[in-house]
């Protein structure tokens, strides 16, 4: 399991599979959402995740293979696009300087 302080987070990347659009509308909503902290949000295929991303947030049935194509980065699933408690942690995590783990 990776971590890092969330004050060291400066890029987000969503990676997804499916290409239903999902994902894209929540790389809109984190974008505004973390843009006050300068963190910047991306949208990526599951197997194409930068090697710069600080975390990565995924659907929990992608997970396995976002640690596959990012070894050493933090990487959380999720199962709801829309209110996810997730999203609520990493954006308290980066205001706080608090660890995620994932």
């Amino acid at each position: 399991m990776n971590t890092i302080n969330g004050a060291q987070v400066k890029k987000v990347v969503i990676a997804c599979d499916a290409g239903m659009g999902s994902s894209v509308l929540l790389t809109s909503q984190l974008t505004k959402a973390l843009a006050p902290y300068s963190v910047t949000v991306e949208h990526t295929p599951v197997n194409k995740i930068p090697s710069d991303a600080d975390v990565v947030l995924c659907h929990t049935g992608l997970a396995d293979r976002a640690r596959q194509s990012a070894p050493d980065t933090v990487v959380l699933g999720f199962q709801m696009f829309l209110g996810d408690p997730v999203f609520t942690q990493l954006e308290n995590a980066i205001k706080a300087g608090d660890t995620l783990a994932g």
